[in-house]
Formats: C-alpha cells, sequence, structure tokens
C-alpha cells in the first residue's frame, strides 16, 4: 500500500464513526458493498471506495461532504456505475455518495417545456412521468442512467443528431461544492448573458469539482410521425458518405447509427437474426409538421443512387423497434465474438466529413494489429465506439490494445477530432488531454484547484494522478 493511501485509511477510519453516527445504516463498509461500488462497466481494474453512503437528499449530501473535508477523505458519486472510463473507480479510496435513491421528479414546467429532477433519477422514470404531457426527455446514452451521471459525464447518443447531449439540454444544476456549500447554476429562462456559464462548468466534470444533486432540463415534444429504416451497404465508406450528403441535405433525421461487419456478425448470433453482415446504417426520421411519406420515398432513391443493397422500411411502434433491436444490443453481443474476452470499449469523435477516412484507416489499422474489435457509430455526430476483444489475462494482447487506444487517439486528434465524443476521460482518457487541449488544460487543472483544493472530490479522474 502506498504511503499516502495508508494515510487516507487512517483518515477515513477516523470520519467513519461520525458518518455512522449521522447516518446509520445508510452507511456502510460492508466488503460486497464497497466492491460493487469500485467500478463501472468500463475495463479498468476495480478499485472499491472505504465505504459507501446511500444519500437521500441533498442535505445528506452536504453533510457527507462536510465531514469528509474535516478529515480529508476523498468523495466519490456514484448513479448506476454504466459508464466506460472509470470514472467511479476509487482510485484513492474514500467516500463513495449513491445517489440513486434520490429519484424525484420535482417539478414539470408543460408550457415552458421543462422539468427538475433530483439527481438519481434516471431518463426511463422521467420519460414515464412524462408519458400524459406529450413531451419527452430524449437523451438516450443507451444504458439506463441517472440523470445526474449522465450530466457528469456530457452523456449523449443516439439521439443526439437532433436533440442534442446533456450539454444542449441540462439548463441548470444545483451542486454541492467540496466544502459543502451548495450552488444553483442556470435557471429556466430560455437564454442568459449574466456571468459565467457554471451550468456548463459541471456538466461533463465526472464529479472533479463538485457533487450535482438536482437538474433543470430541457424537454422536447413527442414527434407525432416516426419512420425507421436499415439500410445495407457493400462498403463502410459508401454508408458513412450517405449519412453526411443526408445531413447536408436537411432532412429531418433524429439518429444516424452504423454498424460493420463484425458488429452485425455479433448481433444476429445474440438476437438470432437473418441479417446481411455487412456495414448497415440503421435512420430515424421525426417530424410533427406532417406524414413523412415524401422524404421515405426521397430517402430510398438517395440511398440506391448512393449504392445501398437493400432497404427496409418500419412505421409501427413494432416495426421500429424490431429494427433498433439489433443496434441496441450490440454492446451485450459483441463479447460473443470471442467467448471468454474482455470488452475494452473506447470512442472518439471527428467532424462528420472525415468520419469515413477515420474509420477505414481504424479498420486497417485492428488488422494489422491482429485485434478483433467490432465498430458501432453515432455516424450522424461523428462518434464511433470500438469493442476490443482481449484475454484480460494475456499482458501482451492488453499491451497491444492499449497502444492501438493511443493510435485511434492520435488520429482522431490529426482529423480535428476529439479523444472521446460522450464516453468522458475518467481514468482511460487521461494521458490524452494535453494533446487535445495544450495550454488549455492548466487552466482546467487552476478551475480544479479553485474549487476543491484539497483535491477530495474524485481525485485521480481527467488529471493524471500527479495532477488530482
Amino acid at each position: 500500500m502506498k504511503p499516502e493511501a495508508r494515510a487516507r485509511k487512517v483518515d477515513f477510519e477516523a470520519a467513519a464513526g461520525e458518518l455512522d453516527t449521522r447516518f446509520a445504516s445508510r452507511f456502510t463498509v460492508a466488503l460486497a458493498t464497497r466492491d460493487h461500488h469500485g467500478h463501472d462497466e468500463g475495463w479498468h481494474p476495480a478499485a472499491p471506495p472505504d465505504g459507501v453512503l446511500f444519500a437521500t437528499t441533498t442535505e445528506d449530501v452536504v453533510d457527507a461532504v462536510h465531514i469528509c473535508a474535516a478529515y480529508g477523505v476523498p468523495v466519490i458519486p456514484y448513479g448506476s456505475g454504466s459508464a466506460m472510463e472509470g470514472s467511479v473507480n476509487a482510485v484513492f479510496g474514500g467516500l463513495c455518495i449513491n445517489l440513486s435513491g434520490m429519484t424525484a421528479v420535482l417539478s414539470v414546467n408543460a408550457s415552458d417545456m421543462d422539468c427538475t429532477v433530483e439527481a438519481g433519477c434516471t431518463r426511463s422514470v422521467l420519460n414515464s412521468f412524462l408519458r400524459d404531457t406529450g413531451l419527452a426527455f430524449p437523451v438516450d446514452p443507451g444504458a439506463d442512467a441517472t440523470l445526474g451521471g449522465m450530466a457528469a459525464t456530457r452523456a449523449s447518443g443516439t439521439m443526439t443528431v437532433k436533440y442534442g447531449s446533456m450539454r444542449d439540454n441540462v439548463i441548470g444544476l444545483e451542486v454541492v461544492l467540496a466544502d459543502g456549500t451548495v450552488v444553483q447554476t442556470g435557471g429556466r429562462a430560455r437564454k442568459s448573458s449574466s456571468g459565467y456559464d457554471l451550468t456548463k462548468l459541471f456538466v461533463g466534470s465526472e464529479g472533479t469539482l463538485g457533487i450535482i444533486t438536482k437538474l433543470t432540463l430541457r424537454l422536447h415534444p413527442i414527434p407525432e410521425h416516426v419512420v425507421t429504416l436499415r439500410a445495407v451497404f457493400e462498403e463502410v465508406g459508401l454508408a458513412v458518405e450517405f449519412v453526411v450528403l443526408l445531413m447536408q441535405l436537411g432532412y429531418p433525421v433524429a439518429r444516424a447509427e452504423f454498424m460493420d461487419e463484425l458488429a452485425l456478425e455479433a448481433v444476429c448470433r445474440y438476437e438470432r437474426l437473418d441479417y446481411e453482415r455487412r456495414p448497415t446504417l440503421f435512420l430515424e426520421f421525426h417530424s410533427s409538421v406532417g406524414p413523412l411519406d415524401g422524404t421515405a420515398e426521397a430517402v430510398e432513391d438517395l440511398l440506391r443512387q448512393c449504392g445501398a443493397k437493400s432497404v427496409q422500411w418500419a412505421s409501427t411502434t413494432r416495426e421500429r423497434a424490431e429494427i433498433w433491436r439489433a443496434r441496441h444490443n450490440a454492446a451485450h453481443a459483441e463479447p460473443l465474438l470471442r467467448p471468454g474476452a474482455k470488452a475494452m470499449v473506447t470512442d472518439v469523435c471527428v467532424p462528420l466529413s472525415n468520419l469515413a477516412a477515420c474509420i477505414a484507416e481504424t479498420q486497417a489499422d485492428l488488422t494489422s494489429a491482429g485485434l478483433c474489435a467490432p465498430i458501432v457509430g453515432h455516424v450522424g455526430d461523428g462518434n464511433f465506439h470500438l469493442a476490443i476483444l482481449i484475454d484480460p489475462a494475456a499482458k501482451s494482447e492488453i499491451d497491444e490494445a492499449e497502444r492501438l487506444h493511443a493510435r485511434l487517439v492520435a488520429r482522431a486528434l490529426g482529423f480535428g477530432g476529439t479523444v472521446s465524443g460522450e464516453h468522458g476521460i475518467g481514468l482511460g482518457k487521461r494521458p490524452y488531454l494535453e494533446a487535445e487541449h495544450g495550454a488549455g488544460l492548466a487552466v482546467m487543472k487552476s478551475i480544479k484547484q479553485a474549487l476543491d483544493p484539497q483535491g477530495l472530490m474524485n481525485p485521480g479522474k481527467i488529471f493524471l494522478p500527479d495532477h488530482p
């Protein structure tokens, strides 16, 4: 155990008595609970916290943060554990604050199309609550994540083309800072030029600046007309280039998803589907102005002109769900390509015009490296994901995968992109931030130092360990 880890452990034991007195059975040091909270769904080694608190109110979070600050104990916020980059792994020990019990929908303002929720509320719970209003919250990262966690990691997903990411849909926050101060950011006004935009600062901060306890969110009308299609292409480049053209022509695209041959092979095995194992697009169009019949005809004609081999349309809810089933289950299906393997999942994002070239070079790199990695992507955003299937016991494979990951990031930056489109930084992307941000990284560190001078808020994330 490192000296600093021993010091933190002693500090935690001193704090544990106060935490136990204040929270009783909602605070635990049980090993099974700690282990459960020591990892997310990513590939990074687990790192359990020293204890776990199940918070039910903002006041719980404030009191816990006060106690931890007094004893120098790190604090790690936890939602549903569905992140991919080790954002919840307690690499310095400390107290994990589980916010999943804070599930209330506090208000819905249908006329203004906004709502306020507690951080532990999930998107499915919110949308169920909204079902009679004609409104919905459309940001869908795939997992049924908590909305606080989605804001903390700046999540997006399949609907980003039309509705934006959490960056665009969070308009206000309640945040508990490192000293226990509660701040309110933003508001319900549709625009403001009042001071620094603190809401955007905390969205994507991964718990390193404060703990999000409440969110005010933008809602959207449920579209009256929806059509979905699945289009098969001979080549990856043709599929991606079609999406670029579709976006440039201004069609009402809500989702534009891509799966390569390996990803299709995986879902066909998983779902027992008889789809062609070729590069495939999954597209969806939304409209509340009028039926999409004309759009469907025009898009199919354009698809044929651009080299699509086959096109399948769906307009009923059941037909659409059937088409989307393959894309939604890709993450569960991919390990079937190599039983016993662990998926090292990562993502990058590039300008849309560079996406085809970036994917083509990545596929060539995978072949050269001898690695199996299906590719799926939110191609309407220029964002794609690799699931590199490796033997977790084979260090040579892990090393090769990490070298490939470094090349992937360098390639994306070379194309004018970013190290992560939606997974966040956590533990896995830390080495690459300086290459993307240059002197801007020092600005980020100065903000961290100003808001968290003891370095207790989710330390080790975003910045490398010597810069908590």
